[in-house]
């Protein structure tokens, strides 16, 4: 898998998650733990996935700064 494809894949599981946060925010209905049960050892593997995908996508900061200054 290329850097693009592993970004955009990261980019929908944040969302996925950041979209969860919304519910528990919203209307206090987790999703994920709706989905797989909560804490189950299943849900904490989403949980951990959202987490370490929000982590790679602060290298995308500078990766986009860098093409951003290249360019103009």
């Amino acid at each position: 898998m290329n850097s693009k494809g592993l970004d955009y894949t990261a980019l929908v599981i944040a969302i996925i998650g950041a979209v969860n946060w919304g519910l528990i925010a919203l209307f206090r209905f987790d999703l994920v733990a709706f989905i797989f049960g909560n804490m189950s050892w299943i849900s904490r593997i989403v949980y951990g996935l959202v987490g370490i995908c929000g982590l790679y996508l602060i290298s995308l900061f500078g990766r986009v700064r860098g093409t951003l200054g290249a360019n103009g």
